[in-house]
């Protein structure tokens, strides 16, 4: 308390760049002149790391939220401080001393051990040797309690080793009561706490008036103005690090002087403000961000603290590289989808569930398995050119789905062309096409004498084709004319039964295999000519109305942008949450309350109206919402609200499991288990007689053929991953590969779905009348065609997973002398570790874990695939 200190915080943003926050913290008992060097020294700081750091004063017991979001979960100020400053108070660690905290907001006090620091209003810790005690006030708040019981956890953890007692007492309970008498037994029996009178603040708050001064040659001159606007602040003005010094102290002279001892100090420069700062404009004007270069950044805090004798080891490792999104959800589920009409909506066949109109709207429910119950999706989905009373119908009817199942569902409201990646992977193949088929869609056009542009099988056509791979590819429907080209894309041209495929230059070999599995859906029995950017034909650009400009510049995916405290936000996603005891009417209120978000732009992000937002109901989130926190299902899934459920953990030990309770899993009418695999609904668009697969090698087209049929999957749908050969039972110490018998079980067994392991290691044979389908001989003979051969050479390799290992140039695509009978879709597995890691710059394990699209790429470049 007798101290001041300087904490930076450096964050490594998603663009790349390092953001900066300083805080120059103050302890109540320090001196004047200690503190005042430490908003200079603070200035200093952020010079030497560029000038572009937000900085804050903290004042001990009125500190910003931000700073306090740095410890977990408090901060527990100490009385004395250094040598240099107060004396230090040396502590008997031999002997406890009894302690009383007082909790309120995000911050603790110690406090006088006496009845006189008890209220009614907030939350106080006493912390005795064999026992921690909390009261709470009888106007806390249960999240107020909740919080406190964070404490209390820290407390008995660096105190008290974790083997101490705890009890929660609450305000007016009499000495009946075991806990709040022995408790009242350490003031010296119970007495009725006063209430407090209203405390009367020194300090007076304008709240709408903002005084605006400019420091200048050493003196802070006022501004008048009516409106406070962006143009008051002069940009061309450059400070120097004096200049800043002195505005500092000039700042802290003026609280000072105003006797404010609570008023926050924050200090920002230009092109880097916070979101605080800009909204006591009136507006502001979106100006493009400024960055730093990270490396630049993070070189000059390292250099830094060197200089100070401290380790740097670590800070200079280079920023993550930028990820791929990810959909963080199961994709093996059912899926259900109904197109909006007439105020009601229409069930939508297997076959067509993925063809979407841009005039139209439409519900879907996707059911899958999640770690212990069937997990459900419930969304809706706005064309750009669907009517209000469509969208206002698919609002409704998607909200009384969500009801149905008692609020156990997420529910999500999406616009065309911002559909999150979690969309696009539960359909997997995907296609928007011009026009729309609803009642209400065909009376505005003919009231408004709009063309009706449905989009017609026989009729002049061009889609674009874009998605990561074929378990996330999408057709989209744009105008029939050359200047929808785009060099980054791949497309299909159709003018009746007349079909062309053209392919941008900037794409790559996986685009044009997307582009190859759409036309099994939107012409299946069609014969196709391919056009190569540069080398078209006349005809083709005749269909397109003749050669015109288009964009040739290669389109880059937009970061991931940086979580915020208070709401989970990606560049597309907003996502609400809402608890257990929220009453029902509010619940069904939580997709306007994202609206409302999104309207009023509180991040002054410029968000768009049209940003998915996502209902998550407490004891139901997703994957792809719990990987923003530290997540434990197990806690989650405990009985009563946050602080009772805190409370068991805190008294427990920490066992939350014997609350558990067993949650059931929500009946969906007419809806079959996700287990049944033979229900699962994904759009197939083709005929079982006609297997049609381009571009791919013989072997391939024969395993296609035996597991692509219209009961199972379509071709936009990949074939299931096998990640090992052989069953996990071979033993480790075996110098002899598995028999074939056993291989092929293993691969084909990976098909069937087993339902159980048994011993964590044979996987449960499939059933007697199964392995007697037609054609089952025939599908194991190729099937072991592309396995391991059972008579490997005792004296051959063999690398961790008990493959053979060859080397690089006679595994490729390309090789002069390739190596046969392997499989061919693996041809990575077979590599050694160390020239694996050498091509691939990672490991194997690494590998595995990528994306199945990005572990393509890789093979593409490397000759693999």
């Amino acid at each position: 308390m007798g101290d001041s200190y300087i904490i930076l915080k450096t964050t490594a943003l998603k663009n790349g760049s390092l953001r900066h926050d300083i805080h120059y913290w103050i302890g109540k008992d320090t001196s004047q002149d200690e503190s005042g060097t430490a908003a200079i020294l603070t200035v200093e700081l952020d010079a030497a790391l560029g000038g572009r750091a937000v900085q804050y004063r903290e004042i001990q017991g009125n500190e910003t939220d931000k700073f306090l979001s740095y410890f977990r979960p408090c901060i527990m100020p100490q009385p004395g401080g250094v040598a240099s400053g107060f004396k230090h108070v040396e502590v008997n660690e031999q002997e406890h001393e009894t302690r009383l905290y007082v909790c309120t907001g995000n911050r603790v006090v110690h406090v006088p051990f006496a009845r006189s620091s008890l209220n009614h209003d907030d939350i106080f810790i006493l912390d005795t040797k064999s026992k921690i005690f909390q009261f709470n006030g009888s106007n806390s708040s249960i999240q107020e309690r909740a919080k406190a019981l964070e404490v209390v956890q820290y407390i008995k953890d660096t105190f008290h080793e974790g083997k101490c007692e705890v009890a929660a007492v609450e305000d007016g309970r009499l000495m009946a009561d075991a806990e709040a008498g022995e408790f009242w037994g350490f003031f010296g029996g119970f007495a009725p706490l006063p209430r407090r009178a209203p405390v009367e603040d020194n300090e007076k708050y304008e709240e709408t008036v903002f005084k605006l001064l400019c420091f200048n040659q050493g003196k802070l001159e006022p501004i008048n103005y009516e409106s406070l606007l962006h143009e008051l602040l002069k940009t061309n003005k450059t400070t120097s690090l004096q200049e800043r010094k002195s505005a500092s102290e000039a700042a802290e002279k003026l609280l000072s002087d105003d006797n404010r001892t609570k008023t926050h100090v924050i200090k920002v420069i230009e092109g880097f403000e916070t979101v605080m700062f800009k909204s006591k404009f009136k507006e502001w004007p979106q100006t493009p961000d400024l960055k730093l270069s990270s490396e630049d950044g993070r070189g000059k805090v390292a250099a830094l603290l060197k200089r100070q004798g401290l380790n740097v080891k670590g800070l200079m490792k280079a920023a993550p590289a930028k990820e791929e999104p990810q959909a963080y959800i199961d994709c093996t589920g059912s899926l259900q989808v109904w197109r909006i009409n007439d105020k009601d909506k229409i069930l939508l066949p297997s076959a067509d569930q993925s063809k979407f109109y841009t005039g139209d709207c439409y519900i879907f429910q996707y059911m899958y398995p999640g770690d212990d119950k069937e997990e459900c999706l419930i969304g809706s989905w706005f064309g750009k050119k669907s009517i209000e009373e469509d969208r206002v119908t698919a609002i409704s009817l998607a909200s009384k789905m969500v009801e149905s199942v008692k609020f156990q569902a997420v529910q999500t409201r999406l616009y065309e062309g911002k559909e999150p990646i979690q969309f696009f992977v539960i359909f997997q193949s995907f296609q928007v096409f011009k026009g729309g088929l609803s009642s209400g869609y065909k009376k505005f056009i003919a009231e408004n004498g709009i063309d009706d542009d449905t989009y017609l099988e026989d009729g002049l056509a061009l889609f674009r084709i874009q998605g990561s791979g074929p378990e996330n590819m999408q057709a989209i429907q744009v105008d029939a004319a050359a200047s929808s080209l785009n060099s980054s894309y791949s497309y299909i041209l159709h003018d009746g039964n007349t079909v062309f495929t053209w392919t941008g230059n900037l794409t790559t070999s996986l685009d044009q295999e997307v582009v190859e599995r759409q036309l099994d859906i939107i012409k299946p029995n069609s014969q196709s000519r391919s056009q190569k950017e540069g080398s078209e034909t006349d005809q083709f650009w005749s269909l397109l109305g003749g050669k015109s400009e288009y964009p040739s510049q290669k389109i880059g995916r937009a970061n991931e942008s940086d979580p915020h405290l208070f709401s989970c936000i990606l560049p597309k996603d907003i996502f609400v949450w809402v608890g257990q005891q929220v009453d029902v009417k509010v619940r069904l209120q939580a997709l306007d309350i994202g609206e409302k978000f999104v309207k009023l732009d509180f991040l002054m992000e410029n968000l768009s109206s049209d940003t998915p937002i996502f209902v998550i109901m407490e004891g139901s989130e997703p994957t792809f919402f719990t990987r923003f926190f530290t997540w434990d299902s197990a806690k989650s899934l405990m009985h009563g609200n946050s602080y009772q459920r805190k409370l068991s953990i805190v008294k427990g030990g920490g066992s939350p499991a014997l609350d558990k309770p067993k949650r059931r899993t929500p009946t969906y009418s007419g809806r079959s288990t996700v287990q049944d695999k033979s229900q699962r609904s994904r759009s197939m668009s083709f005929s079982p007689e006609r297997v049609r697969v381009r571009g791919r090698s013989p072997a391939f087209t024969a395993l296609a053929a035996n597991f692509e049929s219209a009961n199972s999957r379509n071709l936009s749908t990949p074939p299931p991953v096998v990640k090992k050969l052989y069953p996990k039972s071979a033993t480790p110490d075996s110098s002899s590969a598995p028999s074939k018998s056993s291989a092929t079980a293993s691969l084909t067994g990976s098909f069937d779905r087993p339902k159980s392991v048994k011993d964590g290691s044979e996987l449960e044979k499939p059933k007697q009348e199964e392995d007697a389908k037609e054609g089952i001989n025939t599908m194991t003979s190729r099937v072991e065609s592309l396995t391991i051969n059972e008579d490997v050479k005792e004296n051959e390799p063999e690398d961790d997973e008990g493959l053979p290992v060859y080397p690089y140039d006679r595994l490729i695509t390309t090789a002069a002398d390739p190596v046969t009978e392997i499989d061919v879709t693996r041809r990575e597995t077979y590599l050694s570790s160390a020239e694996f890691k050498d091509k691939f710059g990672m490991t194997k394990e690494a590998f595995s874990k990528l994306p199945k699209w990005k572990q393509n790429r890789m093979k593409i470049a490397l000759q693999l695939f």
